[in-house]
């Protein structure tokens, strides 16, 4: 395994991080506690969560997900062997997590203490923001919308929340997640004009099928030290190649559950035909493919993988010991060139 310490942390996190929204849905805390297991083994010491988990959410299994963790954790006693992360979930028609899901100083305090009461410690390495207050275009929405007003919750109010929580001993440093250029300078100015804490990491989609992180936030990642942990590098497992013409394998994410859409537009079809074309031309398994050029990026601090099996989550784990050739990158490129994102 390869190590990355997180700029303006202390935190060395695995270039491959285990990632968990399957733990209570798809995977039973058996097998979330063979994933830990095996993941440990392989050198990966970075696990990330959140309180809205498992995924697609509902009433009767949210929290599954730092519950097994947090059971693992106590019968393991491992706590000090990995880096724990997390998040705040924001506001969104979710009343059986919080009634009012906004990121105040009332539901940021609750949010982390219920957290901490499901995962079984007294801290959080890192603490993010899932997505943020405001509306803004994430989620797959390519265009801001333009909406009249201001948000009732301010940056600087959560900033201030989450310095409470520092000081407390609650969590150590904090991230955000599914955020713009905008969203990320201005936490980092009002850090900077009030002496609150600096945020550490992003948290966005990137995969071969959706760069737009690369359009302006890869350059706020080299000049300000906030770097990327890619969610679904997989693409929802679309890079795989295992959903082309029309197949839907049993049991896979996309074929349970069709609310997982984003990758399967006409163009994002195209293109995902296209990447494995390339794989089989230069005789490596596209999804390897797809993992190691994520690992590759110069700005991506550490690659969020997810697996419903022992034997996915070895073939993801082995994708950091390979180098994609210059003639492989080359033709990477040249397709991001024909499809620019796709599926953003």
């Amino acid at each position: 395994m390869k190590y990355h310490v997180l700029p303006h942390s202390s935190l060395e996190v695995s270039k491959i991080a285990l990632g968990t929204m399957t733990f209570g849905e798809q995977n039973t805390k058996k097998d979330a506690f063979g994933q830990l297991d095996f993941a440990l083994e392989r050198g990966v010491n970075f696990i990330d969560t959140a309180e809205m988990y498992p995924v697609p959410p509902n009433s009767t299994t949210q929290g599954l997900t730092e519950s097994y963790i947090g059971d693992w954790l106590s019968q393991s006693e491992k706590r000090q062997k990995i880096i724990l992360a997390t998040k705040v979930a924001g506001p969104r028609s979710l009343p059986y997590i919080r009634d009012n899901m906004s990121l105040d100083r009332r539901n940021v305090h609750q949010a982390i203490d219920d957290s901490l009461t499901r995962l079984k410690t007294d801290y959080i390495d890192l603490y993010q923001l899932h997505w943020p207050q405001r509306q803004t275009n994430c989620f797959g929405q390519l265009n801001y919308p333009y909406l009249e007003g201001n948000e009732e919750v301010s940056l600087i109010e959560t900033l201030e929340a989450l310095n409470e929580l520092i000081n407390a001993g609650k969590i150590r440093y904090i991230g955000v997640s599914n955020e713009t250029p905008w969203g990320v300078m201005s936490l980092l100015k009002l850090a900077e004009k009030h002496n609150l804490p600096r945020i550490v990491s992003i948290q966005n989609p990137y995969n071969l099928l959706n760069r737009s992180f690369e359009v302006g936030l890869s350059e706020i990642s080299h000049h300000e030290g906030v770097e990327l942990l890619a969610y679904s590098p997989l693409a929802f497992g679309c890079l795989s190649g295992k959903y082309l013409n029309g197949q839907r394998p049993k049991g896979a994410r996309c074929s349970e559950f069709e609310r997982f859409v984003r990758y399967f537009t006409p163009q994002g079809i195209e293109a995902t035909q296209a990447y494995i074309d390339i794989a089989n031309k230069h005789n490596i398994d596209p999804s390897q493919m797809a993992l190691a050029f994520v690992n590759q990026r110069p700005f991506v601090a550490s690659n969020i993988i997810g697996a419903t099996n022992l034997a996915q989550l070895d073939a993801n784990i082995n994708s950091i010991d390979i180098t994609l050739s210059d003639e492989l990158m080359s033709d990477i490129q040249e397709l991001g060139t024909r499809y620019s994102n796709p599926c953003p």
